[in-house]
């Protein structure tokens, strides 16, 4: 992809503020279940403000997609996202995963979502993240319907592109996203089920330095999908530290919002 102003490669750091809907919108259970909602509680308690001084430290803009109960329980925490100039996505309303069988409650959810959003930041989201990426034939639709930026949800791109619906190139762009550059298939840990062995950090920054490196040699978007819970603590905020002065290190590389890129590319492509 051609990046104006000499730009090799753009990079989106993008969060997920999921709170405690991470644990209770696939298991209900959970809302009585007070130390594993507590995971979720550190996210919002430790690992926004840590998030937010690493991106001032680094002079970095970037994408918080939020449920919408997680900004009416944590309108501090908007707040204080809104102040230091990054944007906020839609992320549903309970992080509810979609059920492509019920377009009804998908389009409910949505709304429910949105409404919350704007009641909270007294601004529209443009860009949206779908819970666990889960997505439905309706999922576009919705997004056109309520002229929405970008969607960030697929997995059949490196490079951001326009939608295509009936044939037609749409005005959405698509951010595409993967699970390599994603914190949770590394880190996340649910002692209920099965559940993936917890990985150092070391490791993980291994994997996303090489990720990085093939990206930008050809010229790409590198998009990061963190979560304040999991890339909170200690070790994993400082091994992010190091991450961005790794990319950082490489000559033309930019730092953007979602809303950012989506906007170049409706412009230029």
């Amino acid at each position: 992809m051609i990046w104006k102003n000499d730009v090799k490669t753009t990079v989106m750091l993008t969060f997920d503020f999921d709170a405690e809907t991470l644990w209770i919108s696939r298991n209900k259970d959970n809302y009585k279940k007070p130390g594993t909602l507590s995971q979720g509680v550190f996210g919002a308690k430790v690992g926004i403000p840590s998030i937010l001084e690493l991106l001032r430290k680094h002079d970095i803009k970037s994408t918080f997609f939020i449920p919408g109960l997680v900004a009416e329980k944590y309108p501090d925490r908007v707040e204080q996202i809104l102040a230091d100039g990054h944007e906020i996505g839609h992320h549903g309303y309970l992080h509810e995963w979609v059920d492509p069988d019920d377009p009804e409650k998908e389009r409910e959810i949505f709304i429910k979502g949105l409404a919350s959003l704007e009641n909270i930041t007294g601004q529209k989201p443009v860009g949206f993240r779908s819970p666990a990426w889960e997505t439905s034939d309706h999922m576009f639709d919705l997004l056109i319907e309520h002229d929405f930026l970008y969607s960030s949800n697929m997995m059949d791109s490196i490079d951001p592109y326009r939608v295509v619906k009936n044939n037609k190139e749409t005005d959405l762009i698509e951010i595409p996203v993967q699970w390599m550059l994603d914190d949770a298939p590394f880190f996340l840990f649910n002692v209920t089920g099965p559940s993936r062995p917890i990985f150092p950090a070391q490791h993980v920054m291994n994997v996303w330095k090489e990720e990085f490196h093939a990206i930008y040699n050809r010229g790409c978007l590198f998009n990061l999908v963190c979560h304040p819970q999991i890339i909170g603590r200690p070790s994993r905020i400082d091994m992010l530290d190091n991450f961005i002065r790794y990319m950082k290190s490489y000559p033309n590389v930019e730092f953007a919002t979602g809303s950012k890129v989506a906007k170049y590319v409706r412009e230029y492509y």
